[in-house]
């Protein structure tokens, strides 16, 4: 972008490359709750519970995909779906009540907010998880989609199992 004249100001860098939409932030950050911040990149989905403060946002609990092969999450299944956003979500659920954090707003950044999408699937593991987030019923993903029917039938039970490990460990 060109400035041109003694008087104009530039954008902030992030806003300037499309990385963050500050409007939606400020919304968020006057709620003054904690934000339950879901990536999705190239390789993995990572999850944040976030604090703002004046020195800079603060990570309470994080979690990742990758972190789901080490709860039994199948070698040869993909840790960007649905299935492993749910449970990417359940683990940050259940890693955020361990820390004290019982209740957060969503912010999903830049993505696009359709209805049962890897977002609102993760949305869907922090809630089965005990974390109280506000939302609408129509935008979570559908169970069969959840449990990976779509995918195989054998992710099904991959998904249970991972869960119940997830839920051993955080106890």
């Amino acid at each position: 972008m060109a400035v041109h004249g003694k008087n104009q100001r530039l954008k902030y860098k992030r806003r300037r490359t499309g990385e963050t939409d500050y409007r939606r932030r400020l919304k968020l950050l006057r709620g003054e709750m904690p934000r339950a911040v879901i990536r999705i990149s190239n390789s993995r989905i990572v999850a944040q519970i976030v604090n703002y403060e004046k020195d800079g946002d603060k990570i309470v609990a994080q979690t990742n995909s990758s972190e789901l092969r080490s709860h039994g999450w199948p070698k040869d299944a993909s840790i960007k779906s649905v299935p492993s956003a749910y449970l990417t979500g359940f683990s940050l659920g259940k890693k955020a009540l361990a820390a004290g954090i019982d209740e957060a707003v969503l912010d999903i950044g830049l993505a696009a907010s359709t209805r049962g999408n890897r977002v609102f699937s993760a949305l869907k593991g922090m809630i089965d998880a005990g974390l109280w987030l506000p939302h609408s019923e129509d935008v979570l993903p559908h169970e069969d989609r959840i449990n990976g029917a779509h995918i195989s039938d054998s992710l099904a039970s991959s998904v249970e199992s991972t869960r119940s490990k997830i839920e051993g460990a955080s106890s």
